[in-house]
């Protein structure tokens, strides 16, 4: 045993858990040396299991490399996706960014474990939660005004092309992929620790305390460590880990409300202006509306034909709770430029700049989704408040 220790890395703790031998390989996702500390580990433990701090989601991400290639822009939009994707994209181009300073993947460690564990016929264990779960758990228990701050911030990101400076590169070492991507939001939105970061280290001690055979391998981000210890040795539920936070009714109430309101203020601008008081009414829902809506596809560098169903359909859509205006900006956009296999073959190069962002079709669209949406957003608070002043 003590041979056996001697050939093990410093970044590796073992620990006893139910009569198992559990090596916790303390990893720095843009390190080398964390990938020959994989690598010296598992041939040394000869282990039963290897566990990596990957969902089945990022799994194919990393080992699929065509992946991109099957996605449905359609569906996407039609699903209320295009933000999540949005999101998913940008975390992926500040990691390639990363990547290409340093000359090593992203999660090179990571795919030394999968690869290691196929070497020596062990059992792999995707061992954290699904990434759209946790991201959906972040969001569903921020309150309304930190998920308007958080979306501010999410948006300033795209914008933004973020120095990589050596501090930056050190910090990197010191988190998880997750929490250092998200660090600034977890410093601003404290809440979205326990989500992010608490929750995941009950899910990955979980994850791997079951995990097959007597010597088990977990290829862990070092920030994990100390909540793995502290949660490994007891049998803790998981299944609540995993639910998706009831949306609130409020939000659903007022969507609804908003047609009703408008209609109301209209009735009542009659009684009391007359019927041009009315239709003035109207014109300044339609041109707010539409025009702030149509500056968000116009932001995203959209196709004319983009814009113009902008303009049209934002004042339309903002009296149906049922569609949103970049949906249906989006849906054309893919309809006058339909992305080509070209263009998600290319998906992996436009992110790794902001630039890219822009120029790829896929990302644009996404682009003319989120900001239309923001924009007919924009336009129906401005619109129906300046409709209410006039009418009381």
């Amino acid at each position: 045993m003590t041979d056996l220790a001697a050939q093990l890395p410093e970044s590796v703790k073992k620990l006893t858990v139910d009569s198992k031998e559990v090596y916790l390989v303390g990893t720095a996702h843009v390190s080398k040396q964390s990938v020959e500390d994989v690598k010296t580990t598992i041939e040394a433990v000869q282990p039963d299991s290897v566990c990596v701090e990957l969902c089945q989601g990022r799994y194919k991400a990393m080992t699929e490399k065509d992946s991109w290639k099957k996605m449905n822009i359609f569906k996407i939009i039609k699903e209320k996706k295009s933000l999540f994707l949005l999101a998913q994209l940008t975390m992926t181009s500040f990691y390639r960014r990363l990547g290409d300073k340093l000359g090593i993947q992203p999660g090179a460690e990571m795919l030394e474990g999968i690869s290691q564990a196929k070497n020596i016929s062990a059992e792999l264990v995707l061992a954290d939660r699904q990434i759209e779960i946790t991201l959906k758990r972040v969001w569903g228990y921020l309150g309304f005004w930190n998920k308007m701050k958080l979306l501010v911030n999410f948006i300033m990101c795209i914008f933004e092309k973020e120095k990589i400076d050596n501090e930056t590169i050190e910090k990197m070492k010191q988190q998880d992929q997750l929490e250092s991507i998200m660090a600034e939001f977890t410093e601003s939105f404290p809440e979205i620790k326990r989500r992010l970061i608490d929750e995941r280290d009950i899910f990955l001690a979980q994850k791997i305390r079951k995990a097959k055979g007597n010597k088990i391998v977990a290829v862990i981000g070092a920030g994990h460590i100390s909540g793995i210890e502290k949660h490994i040795q007891e049998d803790e539920p998981i299944d609540e880990l995993l639910q998706i936070p009831q949306k609130s009714i409020i939000p659903t109430v007022f969507k609804w409300a908003i047609p009703v309101i408008i209609v109301v203020l209209l009735i009542i601008g009659f009684y009391k202006g007359g019927t041009e008081h009315s239709i003035k009414s109207i014109y300044i829902w339609i041109f707010i509306n539409g025009i702030l809506a149509a500056l968000g596809s116009a932001i995203a560098l959209a196709h004319p034909l983009t814009i113009f169903a902008s303009f049209v359909g934002a004042p339309l859509t903002s009296l149906n709770p049922m569609i949103a205006a970049g949906w249906v900006a989006g849906l054309v956009q893919a309809w006058v430029r339909k992305p080509t296999v070209t263009d998600f073959e290319n998906l992996p190069q436009a992110i790794s700049t902001v630039k890219g962002f822009w120029q790829n079709p896929v990302t644009k669209i996404l682009l003319v989704v989120v900001f239309a949406n923001l924009g007919s957003s924009l336009g129906t608070f401005i619109s129906g408040g300046w409709i209410a002043a006039r009418s009381f």
